[in-house]
């Protein structure tokens, strides 16, 4: 019991208990417990400062373990990366190349993100080690994402190879012993009747007007193109599997859209319709929508004897149209 305090009232000439207001009484009990806070938490921040408390050793433990795991996912991504880099090796090296594909691209796939997308960890603590990381996951996600596409195309080629490999343009489009002069190269170049700089599209074959054009690999006459592009009399073919070819400034054509074609079949002559200086056949592989070099699908190893052979076996057949 709080011992009582006592006034001497010279009025009265008797001692009379001191009543304290509950609001003083409050006031002073509100003081004391700030005070007793405060002093607690000073000494408090004192001891975490130079003393490690039960809950800081977690922490600090819980960070230790937190940078080794980062560690290890860096290790877990740098093994992933290199695996998948193998198989990118090998896909543009062995499997791309029995399907005779051109190599897999991407619009933009190797282009770097910008650096806003990891500037939240820039004052980070450790905060390298964890961009570092997410760098690797973004690289790594985009690598798997492009050879996922790479195989699912050559799961797709490989669905029907027999008929591929009789599809896919492989064979000159024009006897080769009757070629005249060089071949005109596929890229930039001077044109030679516009007189500006511009990309050729396919190559030059020069030969003389009348000379035989064959098919260069089984297909379908596609409808009319564009007669209004300079290429003369033309014929555009579809194989399929995402190829296509077109044999232009032509003398004559030998057949109509939507023909079915086989590969050494004979399509047109030589000649020099057009925007053309001379006869030649331009010849153009378009793969997947885009120009690609023929020359690399000009097989090397067909000799004479089997280049006739095949224009033989495409004579002798027959070929029905769609309707």
């Amino acid at each position: 019991m709080p011992q009582k305090k006592y006034k001497f009232n010279p009025r009265t000439l008797t001692y009379e208990v001191i009543v304290t207001p509950f609001r003083l009484r409050f006031y002073r009990f509100l003081r004391k417990l700030l005070i007793a806070f405060i002093l607690a938490s000073v000494v408090n921040f004192l001891f975490s400062y130079f003393f490690y408390t039960p809950k800081m050793v977690a922490i600090n433990r819980d960070n230790n373990e937190l940078l080794v795991k980062y560690s290890i996912l860096n290790e877990k991504i740098e093994a992933a990366t290199d695996k998948i880099s193998e198989i990118k090796h090998r896909d543009h090296t062995v499997y791309r190349m029995l399907f005779a594909a051109d190599t897999l691209e991407v619009d933009g796939i190797y282009d770097p993100y910008p650096d806003w997308r990891y500037a939240m960890w820039d004052d980070a603590a450790h905060g390298g080690l964890i961009r570092s990381t997410w760098v690797g996951l973004d690289d790594l996600a985009r690598l798997v994402y492009l050879e996922s596409r790479s195989m699912d195309e050559l799961q797709y080629l490989s669905l029907d190879k027999e008929k591929m490999s009789s599809s896919i343009p492989a064979i000159w489009p024009i006897d080769k012993s009757k070629l005249k002069g060089d071949i005109g190269a596929f890229g930039g170049r001077n044109h030679p009747t516009l007189g500006r700089f511009q990309m050729h599209t396919g190559i030059d074959l020069g030969a003389d007007r009348g000379v035989p054009v064959y098919a260069t690999g089984d297909g379908v006459v596609l409808q009319d193109p564009d007669r209004g592009t300079g290429y003369g009399l033309q014929v555009l073919i579809n194989h399929g599997f995402g190829y296509k070819t077109r044999y232009a400034h032509l003398n004559k054509i030998y057949v109509i859209p939507g023909q079915h074609i086989k590969r050494g079949e004979v399509i047109g002559e030589v000649g020099s319709t057009g925007r053309s200086t001379g006869p030649h056949l331009h010849y153009e592989v378009i793969y997947m929508n885009q120009h690609v070099n023929p020359i690399n699908y000009f097989r090397r190893d067909m000799d004479e004897a089997e280049f006739q052979k095949i224009i033989e076996r495409a004579k002798a057949t027959t070929y029905e149209t769609d309707e």
